[in-house]
């Protein structure tokens, strides 16, 4: 796969893992990261990826927006932050959730601000024992970023959403964990994180893809607009290869081979 300069991608076996590589930052955002995230996560699909594990290099998963320029040409942010969101955080965040196939994150240590929600847009979220995750928008006069407000409060409600955000302190792994935003936690996250990674990659990619988006939808819609967007998903996957090939195997008595078709 193709060398970029603030982050590290490789492809095993269907699956990429992308790594954020600026550890003397402790991985911050900036438009440089968020570009190449992109064109890493474009890089993978089109190398044939069926699952994307994301995860950080050094202490920090991610530390949230760079507030210092560097040496790729980032002079640090705007006067107004709200078009680094339109050009930048909004686009990635969009691009991740409405993939057709499954992210991992392996949270190796601190997630912090945008990396909160970099890190919660996981499908599946491993989370190591010592990590962390800090919504500290409101400890410099902003407010959570980057789909984190919504991530947050759908993944643990209201209240412990409004305490994480006004309050700025971290939580620990066991207390993400506990509250329902992270999936697991590892002694070695990414090993975890990987091995899901290949068992979804080697899985029926269409049922995978229309799952990760049905329960998207179910969180805003009613139960009749559930009820139809799961039939027509069942209706289009009725016809799919990877069902016959399910069905085949049962009969056989052996593992179903999903091509993804």
């Amino acid at each position: 796969m193709t060398d970029y300069r603030t982050i590290r991608a490789e492809l095993t076996a269907r699956v990429a893992t992308i790594t954020l590589a600026r550890p003397e930052k402790l991985n911050a955002l900036t438009p440089t990261v968020f570009t190449e995230l992109i064109a890493a996560i474009d890089g993978a699909l089109a190398d044939g990826a069926r699952a994307i594990v994301l995860t950080g290099k050094g202490r920090a998963f991610c530390s949230g927006a760079d507030l210092m320029p560097d040496d790729y040409g980032y002079g640090g942010l705007p006067e107004d932050l709200g078009e680094i969101i339109d050009s930048y955080y909004n686009p990635l965040t969009r691009k991740i959730a409405a993939l057709d196939v499954p992210v991992i994150t392996a949270i190796n240590g601190l997630a912090a601000g945008a990396g909160c929600a970099l890190a919660l847009l996981g499908d599946i979220t491993v989370m190591a024992r010592e990590a962390y995750l800090l919504l500290a928008f409101v400890n410099i006069g902003l407010v959570p970023d980057a789909g984190a407000t919504w991530l947050v409060a759908k993944g643990m409600g209201r209240t412990k959403a409004l305490e994480m955000s006004l309050l700025g302190e971290k939580l620990s792994a066991e207390e993400a964990h506990a509250a329902g935003l992270v999936t697991r936690i590892a002694d070695d996250p990414l090993h975890e994180a990987q091995a899901i990674a290949a068992k979804l990659a080697a899985g029926p990619t269409l049922a995978i893809s229309a799952i990760r988006k049905q329960v998207a939808s179910a969180l805003s819609a009613t139960l009749d607009e559930t009820l139809a967007i799961e039939r027509a998903n069942q209706s289009k996957l009725g016809f799919s290869r990877d069902f016959k090939e399910a069905v085949a195997a049962f009969g056989e008595k052996r593992k179903p081979v999903f091509e993804g078709r």
